[in-house]
Protein backbone atom coordinates (compact mmCIF):
# COMPACT_ATOMS: atom_id res chain seq x y z
CA UNK A 1 0.00 0.00 0.00
CA UNK A 2 1.29 3.46 -0.80
CA UNK A 3 -0.10 5.15 2.26
CA UNK A 4 0.44 4.94 5.99
CA UNK A 5 -2.01 5.40 8.84
CA UNK A 6 -1.21 8.52 10.84
CA UNK A 7 -2.05 6.78 14.10
CA UNK A 8 -2.50 3.02 13.79
CA UNK A 9 -5.63 1.78 15.51
CA UNK A 10 -6.32 -1.56 17.07
CA UNK A 11 -9.09 -3.66 15.54
CA UNK A 12 -12.41 -2.80 17.16
CA UNK A 13 -13.32 -4.66 20.36
CA UNK A 14 -16.71 -5.76 18.97
CA UNK A 15 -14.93 -7.41 16.04
CA UNK A 16 -12.61 -9.27 18.41
CA UNK A 17 -15.59 -10.36 20.47
CA UNK A 18 -17.44 -11.61 17.37
CA UNK A 19 -14.38 -13.50 16.12
CA UNK A 20 -13.87 -15.16 19.50
CA UNK A 21 -17.54 -16.15 19.54
CA UNK A 22 -17.28 -17.51 15.96
CA UNK A 23 -14.23 -19.59 16.93
CA UNK A 24 -15.62 -20.56 20.41
CA UNK A 25 -12.61 -19.04 22.18
CA UNK A 26 -13.18 -17.74 25.70
CA UNK A 27 -9.64 -17.13 26.90
CA UNK A 28 -8.01 -13.69 26.55
CA UNK A 29 -4.69 -15.44 25.80
CA UNK A 30 -5.41 -15.40 22.06
CA UNK A 31 -6.55 -11.75 21.84
CA UNK A 32 -3.34 -10.35 20.31
CA UNK A 33 -3.06 -12.94 17.50
CA UNK A 34 -6.80 -12.69 16.82
CA UNK A 35 -6.55 -8.88 16.60
CA UNK A 36 -3.74 -9.30 14.05
CA UNK A 37 -5.97 -11.64 12.01
CA UNK A 38 -8.78 -9.09 12.08
CA UNK A 39 -6.34 -6.45 10.82
CA UNK A 40 -5.31 -8.82 8.00
CA UNK A 41 -8.97 -9.50 7.17
CA UNK A 42 -9.70 -5.76 7.07
CA UNK A 43 -6.83 -5.38 4.57
CA UNK A 44 -8.17 -8.30 2.51
CA UNK A 45 -11.62 -6.70 2.46
CA UNK A 46 -10.12 -3.43 1.25
CA UNK A 47 -8.03 -5.20 -1.40
CA UNK A 48 -11.12 -7.04 -2.68
CA UNK A 49 -13.62 -4.16 -2.57
CA UNK A 50 -11.35 -1.18 -3.20
CA UNK A 51 -12.88 0.52 -0.15
CA UNK A 52 -11.38 1.23 3.29
CA UNK A 53 -13.81 -0.40 5.75
CA UNK A 54 -13.21 1.75 8.86
CA UNK A 55 -12.55 5.48 8.88
CA UNK A 56 -8.97 6.46 9.72
CA UNK A 57 -6.47 9.23 9.00
CA UNK A 58 -3.70 8.52 6.50
CA UNK A 59 -0.70 10.12 4.86
CA UNK A 60 0.32 9.35 1.28
CA UNK A 61 3.47 10.41 -0.53
CA UNK A 62 2.92 11.48 -4.12
CA UNK A 63 5.14 13.06 -6.77
CA UNK A 64 4.91 16.84 -6.89
CA UNK A 65 2.88 17.55 -10.00
CA UNK A 66 0.47 19.99 -11.56
CA UNK A 67 -1.58 17.04 -12.85
CA UNK A 68 -4.48 15.65 -10.86
CA UNK A 69 -3.44 12.68 -8.71
CA UNK A 70 -5.71 10.36 -6.74
CA UNK A 71 -5.00 9.64 -3.10
CA UNK A 72 -4.65 5.87 -2.58
CA UNK A 73 -7.87 5.11 -0.69
CA UNK A 74 -11.64 5.36 -1.01
CA UNK A 75 -14.01 6.71 0.12
CA UNK A 76 -12.17 9.91 1.00
CA UNK A 77 -14.02 12.19 3.44
CA UNK A 78 -11.49 15.01 3.57
CA UNK A 79 -8.03 16.01 2.44
CA UNK A 80 -6.76 17.88 5.46
CA UNK A 81 -3.22 18.93 4.61
CA UNK A 82 -0.68 18.98 1.81
CA UNK A 83 3.03 19.34 2.58
CA UNK A 84 5.93 19.95 0.21
CA UNK A 85 8.92 17.63 0.48
CA UNK A 86 11.94 19.23 -1.20
CA UNK A 87 15.03 17.23 -2.18
CA UNK A 88 16.91 19.20 0.46
CA UNK A 89 15.54 21.04 3.43
CA UNK A 90 12.61 20.61 5.75
CA UNK A 91 9.15 19.39 4.87
CA UNK A 92 6.64 22.26 5.07
CA UNK A 93 2.89 22.75 4.98
CA UNK A 94 1.68 24.31 1.73
CA UNK A 95 -0.66 27.28 1.77
CA UNK A 96 -4.16 26.58 0.46
CA UNK A 97 -3.58 28.62 -2.69
CA UNK A 98 -0.61 26.40 -3.67
CA UNK A 99 -2.79 23.37 -4.44
CA UNK A 100 -6.31 22.26 -5.36
CA UNK A 101 -8.28 19.32 -4.04
CA UNK A 102 -11.39 17.55 -5.29
CA UNK A 103 -13.60 14.94 -3.73
CA UNK A 104 -15.35 12.97 -6.46
CA UNK A 105 -18.78 11.31 -6.35
CA UNK A 106 -17.15 7.84 -6.49
CA UNK A 107 -15.35 8.53 -3.18
CA UNK A 108 -12.02 9.39 -4.78
CA UNK A 109 -9.94 12.28 -3.54
CA UNK A 110 -7.61 14.12 -5.89
CA UNK A 111 -4.94 16.75 -5.45
CA UNK A 112 -2.77 18.84 -7.77
CA UNK A 113 -0.19 21.51 -7.21
CA UNK A 114 -0.67 24.99 -8.60
CA UNK A 115 2.83 26.06 -7.57
CA UNK A 116 5.40 23.29 -7.25
CA UNK A 117 8.37 25.33 -6.09
CA UNK A 118 11.26 23.13 -4.94
CA UNK A 119 9.05 20.20 -3.95
CA UNK A 120 9.99 16.85 -5.45
CA UNK A 121 7.20 15.06 -3.61
CA UNK A 122 4.18 15.96 -1.53
CA UNK A 123 2.72 14.41 1.61
CA UNK A 124 -1.07 14.39 1.53
CA UNK A 125 -3.02 13.84 4.75
CA UNK A 126 -6.57 12.63 4.41
CA UNK A 127 -9.43 10.82 6.12
CA UNK A 128 -10.97 7.80 4.41
CA UNK A 129 -13.30 4.92 5.22
CA UNK A 130 -16.86 3.63 4.99
CA UNK A 131 -17.84 3.56 8.67
CA UNK A 132 -16.68 5.33 11.79
CA UNK A 133 -17.20 2.30 14.00
CA UNK A 134 -17.61 -1.45 13.66
CA UNK A 135 -21.37 -1.36 14.34
CA UNK A 136 -21.92 1.08 11.44
CA UNK A 137 -20.12 -1.16 8.91
CA UNK A 138 -22.52 -2.88 6.47
CA UNK A 139 -23.38 -6.29 7.92
CA UNK A 140 -22.16 -8.27 4.91
CA UNK A 141 -18.74 -6.59 5.02
CA UNK A 142 -18.40 -7.12 8.78
CA UNK A 143 -19.51 -10.75 8.57
CA UNK A 144 -17.09 -11.41 5.71
CA UNK A 145 -14.24 -9.85 7.71
CA UNK A 146 -15.00 -12.09 10.70
CA UNK A 147 -15.30 -15.19 8.50
CA UNK A 148 -12.03 -14.37 6.70
CA UNK A 149 -10.20 -13.82 10.01
CA UNK A 150 -11.60 -17.17 11.23
CA UNK A 151 -10.35 -18.89 8.06
CA UNK A 152 -6.90 -17.38 8.60
CA UNK A 153 -6.95 -18.64 12.19
CA UNK A 154 -7.83 -22.15 11.09
CA UNK A 155 -5.06 -22.14 8.46
CA UNK A 156 -2.36 -20.75 10.77
CA UNK A 157 -0.70 -24.11 11.32
CA UNK A 158 -0.81 -25.12 7.65
CA UNK A 159 2.01 -22.69 6.83
CA UNK A 160 0.03 -21.12 4.00
CA UNK A 161 0.19 -17.49 3.02
CA UNK A 162 -2.94 -15.40 3.45
CA UNK A 163 -5.39 -16.98 1.08
CA UNK A 164 -7.79 -15.15 -1.17
CA UNK A 165 -11.23 -14.84 0.37
CA UNK A 166 -13.31 -17.99 0.09
CA UNK A 167 -16.16 -17.85 -2.45
CA UNK A 168 -18.75 -17.38 0.32
CA UNK A 169 -16.81 -14.38 1.67
CA UNK A 170 -16.30 -12.94 -1.81
CA UNK A 171 -20.06 -13.19 -2.32
CA UNK A 172 -20.61 -11.10 0.82
CA UNK A 173 -18.14 -8.44 -0.34
CA UNK A 174 -18.92 -8.42 -4.08
CA UNK A 175 -21.80 -5.85 -3.92
CA UNK A 176 -19.31 -3.31 -2.53
CA UNK A 177 -16.53 -4.08 -5.00
CA UNK A 178 -15.26 -1.10 -6.96
CA UNK A 179 -12.81 -1.92 -9.70
CA UNK A 180 -10.75 0.68 -11.54
CA UNK A 181 -9.53 0.25 -15.07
Amino acid sequence: MDRMPISPTAPPAPALSQLKHWLAIRSPDEDAPLAALIAAALEACEAFTGLVPLIADYEALLPASGAWQRVPARPVHAITRVEAIPAEGAQRVLAGEAYEIELDADGSGRVRLLRQGDAGRIAVRFTAGLAGEWAALPASLAHGIIRHAAALYRQRDAGEDSPAPAPAIAALWRPYRQVRL
